[in-house]
C-alpha cells in the first residue's frame, strides 16, 4: 500500500480528537468527552443531515461509532487487557509508543476517517450509474437491467481470473502426473482407480512425494524438518497429481493443503508445541463419552476412525491425529458399542455427524457395521458423514460404497448426507465430478464446508468455486474462518474479509450458489454467524494491529454462558499480503469497514 500509516497521519485527522485527547489528566474525563463526541457524529447522521454528505458516508459514520464505543468502554479493556485510549492519548501528548504496528494505526486511523465521514466508499465504486431522476415502469426498469447487466459483466471478467480442474490445460497436465506417477509404482490405469492402491502409496516424506510432483528446493527442505519434528505428513497419489509447477500462484492453494509452510514448523519449534498438541477447540470439555463430541441439542460427532488419507495442514484436530493411516486409529468395537449406545439412550439426538479422521479410509463392511447400528435407533432422523475423500481420493466411491450407504436412507424418516471440504476451483475435476453424481444418483446429498483461508480468499475466488461446485451437484453450506491456532496464522484472514467476500461477491451470485453460512467456530461453543453483529461486538485493536471481538454464545438468550474473546488477523498484515502475489490494496479497501 502507498500510504504509511503512523501516529502522526492519525493526529491529522481531527482537530477535534486531538483537543479532547489533550485536554487534561483524567483518563475518565477524556473518555466520556470523546464518547460524547463519537455520539453526536451518530446523532448528526440521524438529524443534521449535511447537504455534502452522501446516504453510504452517515452508513459509515454509524457503523464506526459502533465500533469505537466497544473500543472506548472500560470494561472492553479489561476483557482485551489493552487500552486504546490510553495509547491515543499518549500519542496527542507527544509520547506515542514505538511498539505499536503500523497495521494499529492503520486500523485507528481508518476508523477515525469513518466516524468523521472523510472517507467515502461511493466515490470508489466499480459502477457508475445514471441517476433514474423520475423515470417509472417500463423505462426505469429498461435502465435498471442494463445497470444489473454492467454488474455481471464484471462478476464474470473477475471470475474468469479463475480457472478450474477442468481446463483443457490442466487436464492435460494432470494425465501426464498420473502417467508419471504411474511409470515410478510400476502400475496401470486400473491400479489408479483402485482406492486401495492409493492407499499403499501415499507420499509420507519428500523422497516419495518429489517422485510424484515436482518440488523446489524449499519445499523438500520444509517436508524433511515436517517429518522430523514428528508433524503428520501424507498425500495421496491422486492429489499429488493435482500439483502444478512450485511459483505458481493459482496452484499454490493445492500445495498449501498439504505442504506444511516455515511458518508452521517455526512455530512448532519455538514453543508451539505445546499448542499445537492441545485441544484448542475444547472437544475434551463437550466429550460425555469416548468418541463422542457434542455441542448442541440435537447432533453428536461420532469418530471411529481417527486418520486420514491426507493429512491438511490446518486439520483443527491435529492434536490427535500423528500421522496419515496410523496404527491404532480405528476404534476398539466395544469402545465403539458404548459410544453408539450412549447416542440411544439420549433420545435428544436426531443427527449424527460420523467423522474423525476420515471414516471413508475405513473398510466398507466396517462402515456398514457402524450405519446399521445408528440406522436401529428410532430418534436418529440423519446420519452425515463427514470425508475430504471426493477430493483426496474420489475413487473411494465405488458402486458397492454408494449403494451400502444409499440402503440406509429412508425417505420421510432418515436422510443421508455427505459433508466435504471443497477449498478450490483446482480441486475440481472429471473424478470428482463422478464421486459426486455416482452419490447423489443414489439420493444422497453433498454439501461443502469451505474454510476461507488465504489461498481462497482474493476477489471472487471463493464465489468462482461456490458456481462450480452447485453445477456439479454440492450445495454450499458453511465458510469457515480458520480456526485461530499458533503454527497456522498462514491460512488466516481477517473476519472483515469473510463479510466483505459475502457482502461485495458471493452477493452478486443467485441465491443457490451463494447461500453458504460464514462462521466462527468457538472453542467449545460451536458456530457464531458472523453475519449477524448481535453475534459478537468489537472489543480492541491489540498492538499487531489485529481486531479483538467478544463472540457471544450461540445459546445466549436461552441458557447461561460465557463469552469468548478472540483475536484476528491484521488487516493491513492481509492486504500486503495480497500485494505480494499480485494483488492490488485498492480494490479490497471497503474491508476496513466491515466489522
Amino acid at each position: 500500500m502507498k500510504e504509511k500509516f503512523t501516529p502522526q497521519l492519525f493526529l491529522s485527522l481531527s482537530e477535534e480528537w486531538n483537543a479532547i485527547l489533550r485536554s487534561g489528566e483524567d483518563i475518565e474525563e477524556i473518555r466520556k468527552n470523546l464518547m460524547h463526541h463519537i455520539n453526536h457524529r451518530q446523532f448528526i447522521t440521524y438529524s443534521e443531515k449535511e447537504a455534502a454528505m452522501h446516504d453510504l458516508d452517515l452508513v459509515i459514520i454509524r457503523d464506526c461509532v459502533r465500533a469505537w464505543r466497544g473500543i472506548l468502554h472500560p470494561r472492553s479493556e479489561g476483557l482485551a487487557g489493552f487500552s486504546v485510549l490510553n495509547e491515543l492519548i499518549k500519542t496527542a501528548k507527544g509520547e506515542p509508543d514505538p511498539s505499536l504496528s503500523e497495521a494499529f494505526w492503520a486500523e485507528i486511523c481508518f476508523l477515525t476517517k469513518g466516524v468523521e465521514g472523510k472517507f467515502r466508499l461511493h466515490e470508489k465504486t466499480e459502477f457508475s450509474f445514471a441517476d433514474t431522476g423520475d423515470l417509472k415502469g417500463r423505462d426505469a426498469a429498461h435502465l435498471r437491467s442494463q445497470e444489473l447487466d454492467l454488474i455481471h459483466g464484471y462478476l464474470e471478467n473477475r471470475m474468469a481470473h479463475y480457472v478450474s480442474g477442468l481446463d483443457n490445460h490442466l487436464l492435460r497436465k494432470r494425465t501426464a502426473s498420473r502417467n508419471r506417477i504411474l511409470s515410478f509404482t510400476r502400475s496401470n490405469k486400473s491400479n489408479w482407480e483402485d482406492w486401495r492402491w492409493q492407499l499403499r502409496h501415499i507420499a509420507r516424506d519428500e523422497t516419495r512425494l518429489r517422485e510424484y510432483a515436482d518440488l523446489s528446493n524449499a519445499e523438500i527442505e520444509q517436508i524433511k524438518k515436517t517429518n522430523a519434528l514428528g508433524i503428520p505428513f501424507g498425500v495421496t497419489p491422486y492429489y499429488a497429481s493435482l500439483f502444478t509447477e512450485p511459483g505458481d500462484i493459482e496452484g499454490a492453494a493445492i500445495r498449501a493443503q498439504v505442504l506444511f509452510p516455515e511458518s508452521y514448523t517455526a512455530a512448532y519449534e519455538s514453543g508451539g508445541r505445546d499448542e499445537y498438541i492441545s485441544d484448542f477447540m475444547l472437544e475434551t470439555d463437550t466429550s460425555p463419552i469416548d468418541l463422542i463430541t457434542r455441542r448442541y441439542p440435537g447432533i453428536v460427532i461420532l469418530k471411529p476412525y481417527n486418520s486420514c488419507p491426507q493429512i491438511c495442514v490446518y486439520c483443527q484436530r491435529n492434536w490427535e491425529i500423528k500421522g496419515p493411516l496410523e496404527k491404532g486409529a480405528l476404534a476398539g468395537e466395544k469402545q465403539l458399542d458404548e459410544a453408539i449406545g450412549w447416542i440411544e439412550e439420549h433420545a435428544a439426538i436426531t443427527e449424527v455427524l460420523v467423522t474423525g479422521g476420515d471414516p471413508l479410509v475405513m473398510s466398507d463392511s466396517r462402515l456398514k457395521n457402524i450405519m446399521k447400528k445408528l440406522a436401529r435407533i428410532g430418534h436418529v432422523e440423519r446420519i452425515r458423514i463427514g470425508t475430504r475423500t471426493p477430493v483426496t481420493l474420489p475413487m473411494r466411491f465405488t458402486d458397492d460404497l454408494c449403494a451400502m450407504l444409499a440402503s440406509f436412507r429412508v425417505p420421510g424418516k432418515r436422510e443421508i448426507a455427505i459433508i466435504t471440504h471443497i477449498q478450490h476451483p483446482y480441486e475440481i475435476t472429471p473424478d470428482f465430478i463422478r464421486a459426486v453424481e455416482k452419490i447423489r444418483k443414489r439420493g444422497i446429498s453433498v454439501y461443502n464446508q469451505l474454510v476461507f483461508t488465504f489461498f481462497v480468499s482474493r476477489k471472487f475466488e471463493a464465489a468462482r468455486l461456490r458456481g462450480l461446485i452447485r453445477l456439479c451437484g454440492v450445495d454450499p453450506y458453511y465458510s469457515f474462518y480458520p480456526k485461530g491456532k499458533l503454527e497456522t496464522v498462514d491460512y488466516r484472514v481477517p473476519i472483515a474479509r469473510m463479510l466483505q467476500e459475502q457482502k461485495e461477491e458471493a452477493r452478486l451470485m443467485p441465491g443457490l450458489v451463494r447461500m453458504d453460512e460464514p462462521v466462527y467456530n468457538v472453542p467449545g461453543m460451536g458456530k457464531n454467524n458472523l453475519n449477524a453483529w448481535q453475534h459478537r461486538d468489537l472489543i480492541s485493536i491489540g498492538r499487531d494491529g489485529c481486531r479483538i471481538y467478544e463472540f457471544h454464545p450461540w445459546e445466549k438468550k436461552i441458557a447461561d454462558q460465557k463469552t469468548y474473546v478472540g483475536h484476528d488477523v491484521p488487516i493491513l498484515d492481509y492486504l500486503k499480503r495480497l500485494e505480494r502475489i499480485g494483488e492490488s490494496a485498492s480494490d479490497y479497501e471497503s474491508i476496513w469497514y466491515y466489522f
